[in-house]
């Protein structure tokens, strides 16, 4: 029920867009079937899925505006939340940052929607839970992880005819893998809009080595190291920057790309050489809506960072139209250039240094530099001479991902990942990079 055809949702959005006597009116659809199964300690312990369709209405009389959401589609409730809509509307003060709703934009096409992924069933979740437990029962390690899959669709209308719709898919797993003592922990995660390239059962194995190899775990005094820093751990930190690629936030002094003086770091070199960033929405295998969450703004491949100057950053429609500058959606996606190798090969390479497997609870510390506190965690290792020598406790790190970026040393293949800290799409590669800040040890695994 939750992924209405186009048909029927055009249908309900024309519907409320005629029912409107304000000035303007916006209508969107949002439906998602969601599933989910959650084991720990190699057993299940949750199991579910949702159904729901939201509809959200906002109008417009001048700049007052009101918004109002409901999940009924008769007629006379289409009707009501109009109403209720246009009620608060009349209530609200004048807002000063209004702007218009959009005229008819044209949006590219992208490949969100998979039918694999809109097929999970809870026998296909249940196989995924047993593919992760079997192999950790075995082998005497116990696994604790989530399998969570979602299909749905946004569609939306305005009074100037601005038209859109959209289903998308996608799936997320993470398994943390612990030595019965509790003294060794890996950790695997893979997001993906098609199931169709994931196995479970293959994923497992990565956290079941890390787990029983970082079990005796040696203390290395905090310093600053040479780092490999897998996808999984460097996306952490990349995600935090990037919410501070917003154009207003650096002209008004707010962040690491506010220029001394007044303005923003356009054009400038704020990253190493090696560091080339870029969106497409319809980029393979990360695919994204092809307009943004704010204000529909039509989304399209453009560069961020080139060869480690800031070339682009996201312009709202208040703040270009101030500024003078042309609109620019919020990314979507950020997809960073690499190499060819692997992590082990990038091991191989490294005469002294640390991998670090994940990043976990990373807070900020000082904004003007993206300066991030955080933890290393289930499966931080010492390399010597081109190889893994014996796992290390585990460290808190004080470093900024725009220090980190320009003490790159080599970039690998890059990956899908998702950090917990944002849900932005990201393609990262694993990173080797000098003068790492580790400041103090950690007692968690």
């Amino acid at each position: 029920m939750s992924i209405l055809s186009e048909a029927q949702a055009k249908t309900i959005l024309t519907k409320v867009v005629g029912f409107s006597k304000a000035d303007e009116c916006t209508a969107q659809l949002i439906g998602a079937i969601r599933g989910n199964v959650r084991f720990a300690r190699n057993d299940v312990s949750t199991a579910g899925i949702t159904d729901n369709i939201e509809l959200s209405v906002q109008v417009a009389f001048g700049k007052r505006v009101g918004t109002a959401t409901i999940n009924q589609f008769d007629d006379a409730a289409l009707e009501r939340v109009v109403r209720r809509a246009e009620e608060l509307a009349k209530l609200a003060p004048e807002n000063p940052e209004f702007m218009p709703a959009l005229p008819k934009q044209t949006y590219m096409k992208t490949d969100t929607f998979s039918a694999s992924t809109a097929g999970i069933d809870a026998a296909y979740r249940a196989k995924v839970a047993t593919d992760s437990i079997g192999p950790c029962r075995a082998e005497k390690l116990i696994a604790a992880g989530y399998l969570e899959d979602q299909a749905g669709f946004v569609a939306f209308l305005n009074s100037k005819g601005n038209y859109g719709y959209q289903t998308s898919t996608s799936s997320d797993y993470t398994c943390t893998v612990r030595t019965e003592d509790g003294r060794g922990s890996g950790w695997v995660g893979h997001n993906v809009q098609d199931v169709a390239t994931f196995n479970a059962g293959e994923d497992i194995r990565v956290a079941m080595r890390k787990a029983s190899a970082s079990a005796e775990a040696k203390a290395l005094e905090p310093g600053k190291y040479t780092v490999i820093l897998e996808p999984a751990a460097a996306a952490g930190l990349v995600a935090f920057m990037m919410f501070f690629f917003d154009a207003r936030s650096a002209d008004e002094g707010r962040s690491f790309l506010s220029k001394k003086g007044g303005g923003n770091k356009l054009g400038e070199q704020v990253y190493g050489p090696q560091v080339t960033m870029f969106t497409d929405p319809a980029y393979p295998g990360a695919a994204v809506l092809p307009w943004d969450d704010g204000d529909n703004l039509p989304r399209k491949k453009l560069p961020i960072i080139q060869n480690g100057k800031l070339v682009n950053m996201n312009y709202s429609r208040f703040w270009s139209q101030k500024q003078g500058k042309p609109e620019q959606a919020q990314f979507g996606n950020v997809i960073m250039e690499g190499g060819t190798k692997s992590t082990a090969d990038l091991i191989r390479t490294t005469e002294r240094g640390i991998l670090v497997s994940r990043t976990w609870y990373i807070r900020m510390v000082d904004p003007q530099t993206v300066l991030l506190t955080g933890l290393t965690r289930d499966g931080t290792f010492y390399i010597e001479n081109g190889q893994i020598k014996y796992p290390v406790k585990n460290f808190r790190f004080n470093e900024s991902p725009v220090i980190m970026l320009n003490n790159v040393e080599e970039f690998g293949k890059p990956v899908r990942v998702k950090s917990d800290e944002s849900d932005m799409v990201m393609v990262i590669p694993p990173m080797k990079l000098r003068d790492f800040t580790f400041t103090s040890l950690s007692d968690a695994v």
